[in-house]
């Protein structure tokens, strides 16, 4: 390491070596020490060459302090990046060392112009901004003194880099139509407009202390380096974003024996993988409690399994769809074994324990032990579901709660004593939470676990109100369990059916080589929860007085959900127990006393368990009367559920009849298909508002065919994001048919480039058929524009109503410079037919306002009413009105504070006159809406004693949409939400001279 030092003029005995950017210490010194001999170094390095010159690096809004060192070794050049000493001497780590070759770029940066350097001007300004980057290191942005010294550096640099493209010349065979590579300039900079923000995963380069150049290999290295130079985020963002989502609806089997299962010829091996081994679902169990973890996510990939239905593969069950790598003779099998199920399958009883509680945001203050180990018998499985667990405006915007492992602990410590349990997963949106634990001697049946989270709060998407589940396959059974909380009051019974029929909608699993597929594509799905339906009836003193007689019979005529189901408006097909226990809600909390508040709630049965499926049989159905945490009592069931037990030697058995029959099938005859129409056309498409169409199939050849959409060229999905097929793929034995939807739902991802004329509604998809023909099938349509998902500049330049404009006449909109009136007056008075004047006349002592959501016919009418017309007057409740105001304002091509002035907003927002000064400079209609909704959202909380709003909650929900990150930033971190929120609170909670 000696020559290390001849290098930069330093003697031995200092025990510091500086080797191509690293501070390396032999012999750890005090700190005191370290840092003056480090900062020695620095100022020799400074004082003895013009090599060395100082700088800031610019990210995320912050300066942080560089050295920027050129050196030379046997005619190679590096530049060097040291960090600010004071923080190499505290943690000693690798420095960025970029090589100067053929793929290092220096550009210098000029009121956003990039500029090649070889025009070295004097700037008005007193800093010069460079961008730098190698071919394996991440992108800089460089602020240099504009003084001699920095430019004798940079002149420096430039002639490395001048000295290196002429050995490269020299070495090359010159190419008569390329003399320089594409973008750079003679001289090896960058040509002026070519592209060098788009830096696609780089890897650092790492300069070893035997000062030899080695690219880190390691993807820790990688990820350590990123780290010491803040870049993490820029390296990795989209790669954790990705991985957050997998971690969450991965399968996750369990330990154990795999069943024996004898195939004439294996199935194809899956592709290999390269993932490592994910960390801890949760944290390890507590202590005087023998509850186990599940601490390997991975599916096995080597064994093959006999999954629900019969189906012979990894990983897939019987309803979710075929393996898109897995040949046509593979999915003909896993036909026949599904068609034969019954043959190779027995049915055994296990015991399921299902319990649910509404805990109001209390933590755990007792024991659970007389709701969860009230029976002798210990249950094969858990499955318990928690509702309004942190009731904080931080847990509803950010789902962050430290009440999650309290309550998981305080279970885990109440599981019955008389048998050993293995957490299978544990699922959380906002106070919503879903733990299922299995009996330790049955981990190794459960398979092909995941998890899934619905929001149907306000916007329909927050979790305050929505739902969580959890689905496997315990031996050959699929199950689901769903934990809700649905909309509250009285009368809001229609939001509580709303909210069913969304989870059932929108909830979907994904799995490992798996289509997507929903609630109600398994065998048994348990519904638990906080169901919210109340009693109609008004008189709480007669209600009381039922109770009190113990006619529950003549109370339950009036039971909400009881009446949903029998109208089949909701849970239709669920079938629910006798109920003999009095109404679970509403107690004054730590008692058994009902409401003795002001509101004086009348009590109902809003905690509900109900099931779905065939061989289930409830043997309990109780509420647990002991536990007064919360004003809510819970409520359990128990289950004997026959499950489907695979018989290994009559699978056998048929598994190798099919195999010869298939060997006969397989060169005879090939599959074909009939399409009803090719050719589907959608007519007024309309934003928010789907439409459906339907295409049948049907197997007209002689031989079971396998079917799938699959991308065209250079796409990676089979369709637009407009657009749906359902189901994307499948099987048909001969003359069998199939109805497959095709869904046209323009949504908030697809609305702006429809008005923009960027996309149109046109697509055709490609059905490919296993061993056949494609089929292309063209889907056109009529969008009709909205005003929703249209930029605010365009709106401000048209006179009428947005669907009396075409979409060209939109495009030419945003070139016009004149200022023509909105007949409206104002872009702001769009925001206020939002709420003028169904709003204005008596919102401001509406309780629940922006918390609860609105009806979807509401909404449509609501939308469809500003697209047409200019109203006088706006259809809807209250909440259906404010809904379609933060939709609006979501759909925003560029929000209200524009991307340009993002982080201007965030840097300004501990400081009231610096918010203004950023409003100012928002263009007209951007302003005036601002100015607006912060004037209308000021009256609503002068009222906050009657509509009970919180500020902290309005400037976080309003924040979160007229503030959003430019799309090519790195996600919103919490901090820059925090700070989102109080440049809104400030506002809000200012005088009138603050707009």
């Amino acid at each position: 390491m000696m020559d290390s030092f001849a290098g930069f003029g330093l003697c031995e005995d200092r025990c510091v070596a500086i080797s191509f950017g690293v501070l390396k210490f032999p012999q750890r010194p005090a700190v005191h020490e370290q840092r003056r001999v480090t900062r020695l170094c620095y100022a020799w390095l400074l004082n003895r060459t013009a090599h060395t010159v100082k700088c800031q690096e610019l990210r995320s809004g912050k300066k942080e302090l560089r050295l920027l060192t050129l050196i030379e070794r046997s005619g190679q050049f590096v530049l060097g990046v040291l960090a600010n000493p004071d923080a190499v001497v505290t943690s000693p780590v690798p420095q960025l060392s970029i090589p100067i070759d053929k793929h290092f770029h220096m550009v210098r940066v000029n009121g956003g112009v990039k500029l090649p350097f070889v025009v070295l001007c004097p700037s008005l300004s007193a800093t010069v901004r460079v961008r730098v980057q190698g071919e394996k290191s991440p992108e800089l942005l460089l602020e240099l003194q504009d003084d001699e010294r920095s430019h004798s550096f940079l002149a420096q640099v430039k002639k490395a880099k001048l000295q290196v493209k002429s050995k490269n010349l020299m070495n090359r065979r010159p190419h008569p139509l390329d003399p320089f590579p594409s973008g750079i300039d003679q001289d090896g900079s960058l040509k002026p407009g070519s592209s060098t923000t788009t830096v696609h995963q780089p890897r650092p380069v790492n300069i070893t202390s035997s000062n030899k150049l080695s690219t880190a290999g390691p993807q820790d290295l990688v990820a350590s380096l990123a780290l010491d130079f803040g870049f993490e985020e820029r390296l990795d963002h989209g790669l954790k974003i990705e991985e957050k989502k997998n971690h969450q609806n991965r399968e996750v089997p369990l330990r154990g024996p795999a069943p024996l299962l004898p195939p004439r010829r294996p199935p194809p091996l899956p592709p290999s993988s390269t993932t490592p081994l994910s960390r801890p679902l949760r944290a390890p169990p507590v202590q005087n409690k023998e509850v186990f973890r599940i601490r390997d996510p991975r599916p096995s990939m080597d064994t093959t399994r006999v999954q629900q239905g019969g189906i012979l593969t990894n990983g897939t069950s019987r309803y979710g769809g075929l393996s898109k790598q897995a040949g046509q003779r593979d999915g003909l099998i896993k036909h026949h074994l599904l068609k034969k199920e019954q043959e190779y399958v027995d049915i055994s009883d296990f015991r399921f324990f299902v319990g649910t509680w509404n805990v109001n945001g209390q933590s755990p203050d007792c024991s659970l032990r007389p709701w969860l180990s009230c029976d002798p018998q210990p249950p094969d499985i858990y499955a318990l579901g928690f509702q309004e667990l942190d009731l904080s405006v931080e847990t509803f915007f950010f789902n962050d709660s430290p009440r999650e492992q309290q309550w998981l602990e305080a279970v885990e410590q109440a599981l019955h004593d008389k048998a050993k349990y293995v957490l299978v997963r544990m699922v959380r949106l906002v106070g919503m939470m879903l733990v299922v634990f299995v009996n330790k001697k049955h981990e190794g049946h459960i398979q092909d676990v995941a998890a899934e989270t619905v929001g149907t709060g306000i916007v329909g998407k927050m979790g305050n109100k929505g739902g969580v589940a959890v689905r496997f396959v315990f031996h050959n059974t699929s199950f689901c369990f769903v934990n809700s909380h649905l909309a509250a009051h009285v009368d809001d019974f229609e939001r509580r059916n709303q909210d069913y029929r969304d989870i059932c909608a929108r909830m979907s699993f994904h799995l490992p080589r798996r289509t997507p597929f929903n609630i109600n594509k398994h065998d048994v799905i348990i519904w638990l929860g906080d169901l919210n339906y109340r009693l109609c009836l008004y008189d709480a003193y007669e209600v009381k007085k039922l109770i009190s007689q113990k006619q529950l019979k003549k109370l339950q005529e009036y039971d909400q959900l009881i009446q949903q189901r029998q109208t089949r408006r909701a849970f239709s097909d669920f079938v629910e127990g006798e109920i003999n226990f009095i109404p679970t809600y509403k107690f004054d909390p730590k008692t058994d006393r009902w409401d003795s508040s002001g509101k004086c709630r009348v009590p109902a049965w809003c905690d509900r368990i109900l099931w779905r499926g065939s061989g289930v049989k409830q043997l309990l159905y109780r509420s647990h009367m002991q536990l007064q945490t919360s004003d809510h009592k819970p409520v359990s069931a128990v289950f004997g559920i026959g499950v489907k037990v695979v018989n290994e030697q009559r699978y056998k058995q048929l598994f190798e009849e099919i195999m010869r029959t298939v060997d006969r099938m397989e060169n005879d005859f090939l599959p074909s298909l009939s399409l009803t129409q090719t050719d589907f056309t959608f007519d007024n498409v309309r934003f928010w508002q789907p439409q459906r169409n339907h295409l049948f199939l049907t197997n007209d050849g002689q031989v079971p065919c396998q079917f799938a959409f699959i991308p065209k060229p250079r796409s990676s999905h089979y369709c637009k994001p407009w657009l749906k097929a359902d189901p994307c793929e499948g099987f048909l034995d001969p003359s069998e048919s199939l109805e497959i939807l095709l869904e046209v739902h323009v949504n908030k991802d697809a609305v702006a480039r429809l008005n923009s004329g960027e996309d149109t509604l046109d697509d055709i998809l490609i059905l490919h058929l296993d061993g056949g023909k494609d089929y292309f099938i063209t889907v056109t349509g009529k969008y009709l524009p909205s005003c929703f998902g249209t930029s605010l500049e365009k709106l401000s330049k048209t006179r009428k109503p947005i669907r009396e404009n075409h979409i060209p006449k939109l495009i030419d909109l945003v070139r016009f410079e004149g200022s023509t009136p909105l007949t409206m007056q104002t872009v702001a008075e769009l925001a206020c037919f939002l709420t003028f004047p169904s709003l204005m006349v008596t919102p401001y002592f509406q309780e629940g306002l922006f918390q609860n959501p609105g009806l979807q016919d509401e909404v449509d009418a609501i939308i469809d009413c500003l697209d047409t017309s200019i109203p006088y007057t706006i259809p809807g409740c209250h909440d259906s009105v404010a809904e379609a105001l933060l939709i609006f304002l979501e759909v925003l091509p560029e929000p209200v504070v524009c991307y340009r002035l993002y982080q201007q907003c965030l840097d300004s927002a501990h400081d009231s006159r610096l918010c203004r000064q950023v409003v100012s400079q928002l263009p007209g209609p951007h302003g005036e809406v601002f100015r607006y909704l912060m004037t209308f959202l000021k009256e609503l909380l002068k009222q906050r004693h009657s509509n009970h709003l919180n500020a902290n909650f309005i400037a976080t929900l309003f924040a979160s949409l007229l503030i959003r990150p430019p799309p090519l930033v790195s996600r919103q971190t919490p901090q820059d939400r925090q700070k989102a929120t109080t440049f809104i609170l400030g506002f809000l909670m200012g005088g009138a001279e603050e707009l």
